[in-house]
């Protein structure tokens, strides 16, 4: 007697794998459930709001109805957190602007810095956000450009950069703290 598996019994490579075959909805559907509770916490750190997250959610199944065709996708879990992850900071930067979201959050722990990056003087923070920047010596903005605005890793910088391992957190390291004073000095927080 055979017996007849469920989508359920299928692992996200074979849901995967056949929805790209065969573009069935309900195979995205299944595979997607499986990862709705952890997207929409995501978005909800992310975007800070019941609605919008909720919204996200919606948005980024939408999403991958049509970027799972363009990618080999190895690990569909960690692939759909970047996704999620990215979405939810195109939001951010669409609608508050803050072209800075991930220092507080990954890094920098002095609530002085939270608080420059929460003034209403958008304008103003970007062009000395810019400026600082400039500032740093080449090697430190490239890294704190790669780490913050491009989202590379560690392993990313050292091998895109060349820069050894130690000197790209070094230059990462110095970095921050350089444009923090820089922007404190620059709006006088």
């Amino acid at each position: 007697m055979k017996i007849k598996l469920t989508y359920k019994d299928w692992s996200d490579e074979e849901l995967l794998q056949q929805y790209v075959i065969t573009s069935r909805q309900e195979l995205l559907g299944q595979l997607y459930s499986r990862y709705i509770p952890l997207v929409y916490g995501l978005c909800l750190k992310y975007l800070r709001q019941q609605e919008n997250a909720e919204d996200a959610v919606m948005q980024i199944y939408e999403e991958l109805q049509r970027k799972v065709f363009n990618f080999e996708i190895a690990n569909f879990r960690t692939w759909l957190y970047s996704v999620a992850k990215n979405h939810c900071l195109q939001i951010l930067r669409r609608t508050q602007g803050q072209l800075f979201q991930e220092i507080d959050e990954r890094v920098m722990e002095s609530d002085e810095f939270e608080h420059l990056l929460d003034t209403n003087e958008d304008v103003e923070k970007d062009k000395a956000l810019n400026y600082c920047l400039d500032t740093l010596s080449a090697e430190q903005k490239a890294c704190v450009v790669h780490f913050f605005f491009d989202d590379w890793s560690y392993a990313d910088i050292v091998e895109k950069t060349g820069y050894a391992l130690t000197k790209v957190k070094s230059y990462i390291q110095n970095g921050k703290r350089n444009l923090k004073l820089c922007m404190v000095k620059i709006l006088d927080c």
